[in-house]
């Protein structure tokens, strides 16, 4: 399927090596100054290098961001770095931006993520002034983050291209409705893997126990504090909107933290924790706290329950 022409402009740019990476890139960023229209670049930090040193002097009027530290979560992509800078600018104007966040050395737990936060920019910014600029490596990319790329995007460069082609695969619902999967499952309760359950008379209890543990397993300072955080946004949820308890678990793995919500609820907005917060607006903001603060969210809803797995670097 195609998409109809709009205001949002989501095309992406395949590439093989270097010259057809800032052959796609650096035009695209120059016809944004030449325009006056506010462009951004938030891609890996040692492509943001090389797209600087062929800028030259107008590197300095563009928004530069490493990805891998600004987009680490793929879940704080769209709040906190595209709307970030698409909202802060001056109505009236195309906004132009360059959003490397699927690269070869993804996580196999990170990429599901990437790949739906690649199908949701599409309904975050509908109808928008917005051109988001989408690289993805060819020669070290999978066929299947190849295959998700046309899938993800409207139209796409083929390597060595200038100009865009229409998408024959495009699907972006299917995306996110196919990488909605089970999660393998926590290890066993024991010493080093704390399980609970909780209602509204136990969060205090939960959070205290919860933030206890991860310092055993080596959580410390604002970690911890995020650790603290998420719980309590998560447990939060699950009384309010999940049927009122849940159960949690917190291990180690990989280098990680790993905090499992499990309830009763169900996610029926995809892009819940992925819209920026508005001010003089109450509530909505859990899942939010959770994506800006965690270094990856992975989530799994169907009709039975809703389990959301936040990982935070040790």
């Amino acid at each position: 399927m195609t998409a109809a022409p709009g205001p949002f402009e989501n095309p992406a740019l395949l590439y093989t090596d270097t010259e057809q990476y800032l052959g796609g890139v650096v035009p695209f960023v120059r016809g944004a100054l030449a325009a006056g229209e506010p462009v951004a670049v938030a891609v890996p930090g040692e492509k943001l290098r090389l797209i600087r040193d062929a800028l030259g002097a107008d590197a300095g009027a563009v928004r530069c961001l490493d990805m891998r530290e600004a987009g680490r979560n793929p879940g704080r992509i769209i709040p906190g770095v595209l709307h970030a800078f698409a909202d802060g600018r001056p109505p009236g104007r195309r906004v132009r931006i360059v959003g490397e966040s699927v690269w070869a050395d993804r996580s196999a737990a990170e990429y599901p993520a990437c790949a739906q936060h690649k199908a949701l920019v599409n309904a975050a910014f509908r109808g928008r002034e917005v051109t988001v600029l989408s690289p993805y490596d060819s020669a070290r990319l999978s066929e299947r983050a190849l295959a998700d790329a046309h899938a993800n995007h409207p139209v796409v460069i083929p390597p060595g291209a200038t100009e865009p082609r229409p998408s024959e695969t495009y699907d972006p619902e299917g995306v996110v409705a196919r990488y909605n999967r089970p999660l393998p499952l926590p290890p066993v309760p024991g010493p080093a893997v704390l399980a609970l359950a909780y209602g509204g008379g136990a969060l205090s209890r939960a959070r205290r126990l919860v933030t206890e543990h991860g310092r055993r397993l080596g959580l410390t300072g604002l970690r911890l504090e995020d650790l603290s955080l998420i719980t309590a946004e998560l447990t939060t949820n699950s009384v309010v909107h999940g049927g009122g308890t849940g159960a949690l678990t917190v291990w180690a793995e990989d280098g990680h933290v790993l905090l499992e919500v499990r309830d009763r609820g169900r996610l029926t907005d995809p892009l819940a924790g992925r819209r920026p917060a508005v001010i003089g607006r109450s509530g909505g903001r859990g899942l939010l706290l959770v994506n800006l603060l965690a270094d990856l969210v992975r989530t799994y809803t169907a009709r039975s329950g809703t389990t959301i797995r936040a990982y935070l670097a040790r």
